[in-house]
């Protein structure tokens, strides 16, 4: 099952404006959207998520049943924006607040305001435990005159106590949609948001998680120039995917003719993709063939979980950042 909401009817916690959505389920809007269509489309409003207390649980001894009671737990729970349905989302504790999806909105339409971008995506994931919504900054990276990467500020919330309100910098290579996962040396890719009440607190929210996406804009700029304008070839490549990759000792049949389909995918990418054409022969590309193979040749059940696993997968962004950290080695 893909992590990606999808409701009885058919339609999915999704909505993309201006580019296909994600995994081809969701609603694609023409225009810019504020941060309460975007919502309201994605299914994420009216939600009304609430702790629900007196959790307990049942042991069988020798002495017969016993009720064990559990005080500092709660259930959160919400009602599902189709069915009208309480559906329990998580466990969290005595001092877990509950903030509704709504209640970001006012800081979302704030940093659209703020910097000129527009509502690109929303949805929920894991059956409404997280939440996200992605704004594409108005800024277009070109990396040495020939490769443009757009920037996107993503907002991730959850609603099972696993994480809190954060914003993410996502650079996205335009000519394949790589995903972009590496954090610079001095310069920080994610903000976490207090919870803050009142407009000027909101506002200085707002500006801090901005000045972190142009700060962080300008160094990834910066080191990817620097690999674009540095020469590697296939030697460099092979040490980089055996370094992602290794080979155990004694290795079976199996693993051997998948680590070879692996490398040879990838030899592909960097020798001949059109995807490579302006890049051809420098660090850029091989970090470039390693992500592109990663977001959309590795095996998966499904597009639909190969995109989830990008975005949210810790193995995936320490490969990407081993890729980037050996050019750093090398250079």
């Amino acid at each position: 099952m893909h992590a990606l909401e999808t409701h009885a009817d058919g339609t999915a916690s999704f909505v993309s404006a201006r580019l296909d959505a994600w995994h081809r389920l969701g609603t694609v809007t023409r225009n810019a959207m504020t941060a309460e269509e975007a919502l309201d489309l994605a299914y994420l409003s009216g939600w009304n998520v609430r702790k629900v207390g007196g959790l307990h649980t049942y042991e069988m001894t020798k002495d017969g049943v016993t009720r064990l009671e559990s005080p500092d737990e709660y259930f959160t729970v919400r009602t599902h924006p189709k069915t009208g349905v309480a559906e329990r989302l998580g466990t969290v504790g005595a001092k877990y607040e509950v903030v509704q999806n709504e209640e970001h909105c006012e800081l979302l339409n704030l940093l659209v305001d703020e910097s000129g971008a527009h509502f690109e995506t929303a949805g929920s994931l894991h059956g409404g435990k997280r939440v996200f919504v992605t704004m594409k900054m108005p800024k277009t990276i070109r990396i040495a005159g020939v490769d443009d990467v757009d920037l996107y500020l993503a907002g991730f919330n959850s609603h099972d106590g696993s994480s809190g309100f954060r914003f993410n910098v996502s650079p996205t290579r335009v000519v394949c949609g790589n995903t972009q996962r590496m954090a610079m040396a001095n310069a920080v890719s994610h903000y976490t948001v207090r919870h803050t009440a009142g407009a000027k607190a909101k506002i200085a929210e707002a500006r801090k998680a901005l000045n972190m996406v142009w700060e962080y804009a300008e160094a990834y700029e910066r080191e990817a120039e620097r690999m674009l304008n540095t020469t590697a070839g296939l030697g460099q490549l092979e040490m980089v995917i055996d370094a992602l990759w290794p080979l155990e000792p004694n290795p079976s049949t199996r693993t051997l003719n998948n680590h070879r389909l692996r490398k040879n995918t990838i030899v592909m990418l960097f020798e001949a993709a059109e995807t490579q054409a302006n890049i051809r022969g420098t660090w850029w590309a091989i970090v470039q063939a390693i992500y592109e193979y990663l977001e959309h040749f590795a095996p998966a059940k499904s597009e639909e979980a190969r995109a989830h696993r990008i975005l949210t997968s810790s193995d995936v962004k320490k490969k990407m950042q081993k890729a980037y950290e050996m050019f750093a080695l090398a250079a």
